[in-house]
């Protein structure tokens, strides 16, 4: 039976952050950041932050520690619905270092199963915590920027902003 203070501590918390690769919307509550996603409409919804969650405030602190090149891992509890095997792929995405790239191929093969390319693509593709969960960190076999729901020029600046910070080189692609 649930209680009224189950349900405060299960209430998800939205707030919005004006990043370098534009608006970022953060969901999460208590316990957990359940989304980072890029947010491209011209008007932002309004956002209390008085009661905003310390956890989705930590998240807002890393996330700009990361675009000012002081922060390579994230440090927070995330929770997104998923199958087994989207779990099992989004678990993979974490295991990429910064500053580096693997192929869809690749990560089909990490998770086991080489004929599993197009399946490990869409799993990345439902990834609803951006940058923290790093799906911007997989490319084709070809070494070409393929497929990122925030755009290519999205993927393209995040993948040069880790190289840059890990090994200072200034562009990849």
């Amino acid at each position: 039976m649930d209680n009224a203070s189950d349900k405060i501590q299960d209430t998800v918390f939205t707030t919005y952050y004006h990043s370098p690769v534009g608006l970022l919307k953060i969901s999460g509550t208590e316990h957990f950041i359940s989304e980072v996603s890029f947010f491209d409409k011209t008007q932002k919804p309004a956002s209390k932050t008085k009661n905003m969650p310390q956890l989705v405030i930590q998240c807002i602190e890393q996330l700009i520690q990361y675009f000012q090149g002081e922060r390579r891992v994230f440090e927070l509890p995330i929770h997104q619905p998923g199958s087994e095997f989207q779990q099992e792929v989004w678990s993979e995405l974490m295991t990429i270092p910064f500053g580096k790239t693997i192929s869809y191929l690749e990560l089909a093969r990490r998770i086991g199963d080489l004929k599993a390319t197009r399946a490990v693509a869409n799993a990345n593709g439902k990834n609803n915590v951006a940058i923290i969960v790093p799906c911007h960190r997989v490319i084709g076999s070809n070494r070409e920027l393929v497929g990122y729901g925030g755009g290519l020029w999205r993927k393209k600046w995040l993948l040069e902003h880790e190289a840059k910070v890990a090994h200072g080189v200034q562009t990849l692609f």
